[in-house]
């Protein structure tokens, strides 16, 4: 990623490029990925590139799989996939009450199909939920005849 596809003062990130034509699109920063890449600004040093290359200072950083592990091992965080986080942040939108059509555009998904799967995960998070009310109300409900609400 290019320095110049960052506009912090908008909030926003423009990727140029993509698999996919969904994928070309200016993307909404929240005010804590904004402070993360004024930081990395300051880290990378003079080039063009967010993500400079260690081994070729006029390059870029191609893969982060050794960043990601090595990443995760010092925070002691067990290994996932660095693409699970999108699933994590479908989610996360979806059930806090975020439209899905919405999610589709932040996910830049030209496809409402692919957002089944994160349905399904709304729906097996429901059940969470109303799990909990149950467990709740049994403890609250024990030793008397009726529950108290508060």
């Amino acid at each position: 990623m290019k320095k110049e596809n960052l506009d912090l003062e908008n909030g926003v990130a423009w990727i140029p490029d993509s698999k996919t034509p969904n994928g070309v699109a200016e993307v909404p920063l929240t005010p804590i990925a904004i402070e993360a890449f004024r930081r990395q600004i300051e880290l990378s040093g003079p080039g063009p590139y967010l993500f400079p290359s260690v081994e070729n200072p006029g390059g870029y950083q191609k893969s982060f799989k050794t960043a990601w592990r090595a990443s995760l091992r010092r925070a002691g965080v067990q290994y996932f996939r660095i693409y699970d986080l999108r699933s994590t942040y479908a989610t996360r939108l979806s059930a806090g009450g975020v439209a899905d059509e919405f999610v589709t555009q932040l996910l830049r998904q030209g496809d409402a199909k692919v957002f089944k799967k994160y349905s399904q995960m709304k729906l097996q998070m429901k059940r969470e939920a109303l799990g909990k009310l149950n467990r709740s109300a049994n403890e609250v409900g024990k030793g008397s005849d009726t529950a108290k609400l508060n």
